[in-house]
């Protein structure tokens, strides 16, 4: 049986954090019903902690959603984890999300801590929460930049307090895909306790591998990817999730794992999101970007209008768009033709001719061009 991969949506916490962004409770609400739909299995819902906005977007998100696990990231203080056990109280399923540093830039210069002090607050932050929520995960903050046998360390100290979820990030973006995988095999070679418990990956996009750290991660055995919709997230953004899911279907012949994801929800999704946050989707954009499916070349759009599989690896109508093989200086009279014929302009031979030929003129000279235009000189 393939191996099942657990979606963990943060783009309502990591993805709001891109700058400008600042989602209402109810917004928060609504794409938090639309990722149900879309089948995530975790919602990270916000930082309750972090204001009294986020606290009320995490307990509006844990008061809509029945299906999937509600989570609130947390630093390992008091005060942050009973402000999240607070707002996730409505939940179905809830989850703490402790994230706590454990390179040394980060325990010497941000927390101001020994590496003692940050193993006795992992174990003393994971029992806390263990009483209050239903799941507790912990990250171990900046872990490709980490010591592996102190990360190790922290794990197991992490699990034997309760953690049944356990986060391995690269928080900057720094690793290469050949050395994440290897950096996990490594961990979960010194911390035995790591196969009881559900093991993630959360990977940002500093260097552009955020996608493929993640799927890396997965080939090394993470059961969890943690991602965003849109890539969205800090500086470059997170792993994109639609990006993730349809590498993980396409290529199931290499990766033999599946996930919960409608993948027929995703444009949906992303409209959404891009809407709500104001954040635009580039047209490139793989999977969800305008240009994703369009084919204006000549020769890709002869190869397509034959066989569609000649250019195209992704049936668009399962990520919920329609191929499109729009008209350019690019395109080829087979495309051409066509779109006429599509249009309702019947018109063959050196009719045809004609009008592809001055449509070719217009497109060189730039600007927009439509076929009425064409038409109109071809037959005045």
């Amino acid at each position: 049986m393939s191996r099942r991969i657990q979606i963990f949506d943060t783009t309502l916490r990591d993805g709001e954090q891109s700058p400008g962004i600042a989602l209402l409770p109810h917004e928060k609400a609504e794409i938090a019903e639309q990722l149900e739909r879309l089948g995530v299995d975790v919602v990270e819902a916000g930082f309750a902690g972090a204001s009294p906005g986020d606290f009320e977007g995490v307990r509006a998100v844990a008061a809509a959603l029945q299906a999937p696990t509600v989570a609130s990231l947390v630093r390992a203080r008091r005060e942050d984890i009973d402000a999240a056990a607070e707002a996730l109280a409505g939940a179905v399923r809830s989850r703490i999300h402790i994230v706590l540093g454990t390179s040394s830039i980060h325990m010497e210069k941000k927390l101001g801590l020994e590496p003692e002090e940050v193993v006795e607050q992992a174990r003393w932050a994971v029992e806390y929460s263990a009483g209050l929520v239903d799941e507790v995960e912990f990250s171990c903050e900046d872990a490709t930049r980490s010591d592996p046998a102190f990360v190790a360390r922290v794990c197991r100290v992490a699990i034997r307090a309760g953690a049944t979820i356990v986060n391995l990030p690269d928080t900057v973006g720094y690793a290469l895909p050949a050395q994440y995988a290897a950096f996990i095999v490594d961990v979960r070679r010194r911390c035995r306790d790591l196969r009881k418990v559900t093991l993630s990956v959360h990977c940002h996009n500093d260097l552009g591998l955020a996608v493929a750290n993640s799927l890396a991660g997965v080939q090394a055995g993470a059961q969890q990817v943690e991602c965003t919709i849109n890539c969205l997230g800090e500086r470059a953004g997170n792993a994109s999730l639609e990006e993730i899911v349809m590498a993980l279907s396409v290529r199931d012949d290499v990766f033999d794992v599946e996930t919960g994801i409608e993948t027929e929800q995703i444009a949906a999704t992303s409209r959404l999101v891009a809407e709500r946050t104001g954040y635009a989707v580039q047209r490139n954009k793989a999977i969800v970007g305008a240009n994703a499916f369009a084919h204006e070349a000549g020769i890709h759009q002869d190869g397509m209008l034959k066989d569609v599989r000649t250019y195209q690896i992704i049936d668009p109508a399962s990520v919920g768009v329609r191929m499109t093989l729009p008209l350019g200086k690019h395109s080829g009279r087979h495309a051409f033709a066509r779109a006429c014929a599509e249009q309702g302009f019947s018109i063959a031979g050196d009719e045809l001719d004609r009008a592809f030929r001055r449509f070719k003129e217009r497109a060189d000279a730039g600007g927009g061009v439509t076929l009425e235009d064409v038409f109109q000189e071809v037959t005045a």
